[in-house]
């Protein structure tokens, strides 16, 4: 499985996780983790199947790979 995610786009998502699991101990609507685990897991892995599927590539890399 190779890296679609590149850094920028990976710091977003980490932040996006951090607040989407603030809102959802602050409102106590626990459902919003199951979002906030799956961006999390895409930041944490450099991976998003929607990417795949939608040909998006934000990693940028060297010439030699």
């Amino acid at each position: 499985m190779q890296g679609n995610v590149g850094k920028t786009d990976q710091m977003i998502r980490y932040i996006l996780a951090i607040v989407l699991i603030a809102v959802s101990i602050i409102t106590e609507i626990y459902w919003i983790l199951i979002p906030a685990i799956v961006v999390g897991f895409t930041a944490a892995t450099s991976w998003c199947a929607l990417y795949k599927v939608l040909g998006i590539d934000t990693l940028k890399r060297s010439n030699d790979e």
